[in-house]
């Protein structure tokens, strides 16, 4: 390749970096003359996991795609009543499938300070003896055996022209994701943090098993501008779980651990 064109791809490479650091999402150290924090966390974008089309996965007698509406909708109602100043986007509030790259536009176009995407687990075995709660955050050590990451990338497919929209999205295309991942690096120790949390809830607050915060290939996280989190709220296909994912009690605490979680994340950024 001519030098002139690996300096024109630098130069633009440089300037798409850059422009991820001033924009909304990034919570970076923004202080007044005395070193206190100025930064004011705004924008919180809530994603209920699949919907419409997509049921996600399936229990003996319930579908991911409505528990997750459910959870979603009610950590949305938590955050208007309890979180003056914060506004919350969700990515859909009916049983409709919104394609996983709507979803990261509408949190880039909201200019989102934080991503959190609701979501059930299942194991391949029917009646599943796993159980609890898993933190996904965007992971640049994806592999195949991630099955976490597969389940919920695999809902492209069901997306007319996905080669496009994902611009070659496989196994096969590390090289068209490089500047993505380059580009989502600076939110991994936000994103990381927030895991933390969610997860301290879970288990100290809620006694929730928990298989902790994991790094995966989530394709919903990557596209995502900001700090994300996805929350595996439970095994749908574990018989105790899945009682728990569909009692009002257990959604309740479900959304309002994430609550808490938030309001000391948020407490942290504004360095409160």
């Amino acid at each position: 390749m001519p030098a002139i064109c690996l300096k024109s791809n630098y130069i633009a490479f440089l300037l798409f970096f850059i422009a991820g650091l001033f924009s909304a999402g990034a919570a970076f150290a923004q202080q007044d003359v005395t070193g206190r924090s100025t930064f004011k966390f705004k924008t919180v974008i809530v994603d209920a996991g699949h919907g419409g089309k997509d049921p996600g996965a399936h229990g003996a007698y319930s579908k991911e795609k409505n528990i997750a509406l459910s959870i979603a909708k009610k950590l949305r109602d938590l955050i208007n009543d309890e979180m003056s100043g914060v506004k919350v986007v969700m990515t859909r509030s009916t049983d409709v499938f919104v394609e996983l790259h709507k979803r990261a536009d509408i949190a880039n176009d909201n200019h989102g300070n934080l991503f959190i995407s609701i979501h059930c687990n299942s194991s391949p075995q029917k009646h599943s003896t796993e159980r609890g709660t898993l933190l996904l955050v965007y992971g640049f050590h994806r592999s195949q055996e991630q099955r976490e990451a597969l389940r919920e990338n695999a809902s492209i497919y069901i997306e007319k022209d996905y080669k496009d929209k994902y611009n070659g999205y496989g196994s096969d295309a590390v090289v068209n994701t490089i500047v993505l991942n380059a580009f989502q690096q600076k939110y991994r120790k936000q994103s990381i943090q927030f895991g933390d949390l969610i997860d301290h809830e879970f288990k100290k607050t809620d006694d929730r098993h928990s298989h902790g915060v994991k790094e995966q290939g989530v394709l919903v996280l990557a596209q995502s501008g900001m700090p994300a989190v996805l929350v595996e709220t439970g095994f749908i296909n574990n018989a105790a779980d899945e009682e728990y994912l569909n009692s009002s009690a257990g959604q309740n605490e479900i959304a309002r651990s994430i609550l808490r979680a938030l309001k000391q994340y948020r407490d942290n950024l504004e360095g409160r």
